[in-house]
């Protein structure tokens, strides 16, 4: 066992992060932006004691917004200033690309109404595995899972959820059934 005490710098002195100055500046003003909505979007009472009004929680905690967000960006611009603020841009692009999954969901739901739960999901879920990278087996049993989503949910759960347009173009029957269960 060594007698050396922990390195607790990491504690007291983060490391420094190339973008993180812009996560500081959009805080920031989103707390501006707060600030300047907190009088239309609350309401202070006449004759009210102070820490009963509505509007109270709401101005402590921007007010709270704004005080730290300051003091996160001026941080954050003190560490730039001495460390040198590296490649934004590249770090910006790892950002953006968690939105891509975001797109991927929005255009799957923006889907399911049109060509119905099952066959959007069992597209979407392969889709997905092919960008993923997925290969051989695991790319032959997406659609499996899928399926078994849809199951569980429609079938098992008996979620409610609007059937496809497509669905219009099947005998009564046969529609009412995908409805239900697919």
């Amino acid at each position: 066992m060594s007698d050396t005490p922990p390195d607790l710098s990491d504690l007291t002195h983060p490391p420094h992060h190339r973008a993180e100055v812009v996560f500081a500046v959009a805080s920031f003003l989103v707390a501006v932006l707060l600030a300047a909505l907190w009088s239309s979007q609350t309401t202070w009472i006449d004759g009210q004691d102070w820490s009963r009004q509505p509007g109270l929680w709401p101005l402590i905690a921007v007010v709270g917004m704004l005080l730290f967000g300051a003091g996160e960006l001026a941080a954050c611009l003190i560490r730039n200033a001495r460390n040198g603020g590296g490649d934004v841009r590249a770090e910006l692009g790892l950002w953006l690309k968690a939105l891509e999954y975001a797109a991927w969901f929005l255009i799957y739901v923006l889907a399911t109404p049109w060509i119905g739960y099952l066959p959007a999901t069992v597209i979407f879920a392969t889709l997905l595995a092919v960008r993923l990278g997925y290969r051989g087996r695991v790319l032959l049993l997406s659609p499996l899972v899928a399926l078994g989503i849809v199951l569980v949910f429609k079938a098992g759960l008996s979620v409610r959820i609007p059937g496809g347009a497509v669905y219009d173009l099947f005998p009564q029957g046969l529609r009412n059934f995908l409805v239900l269960y697919l």
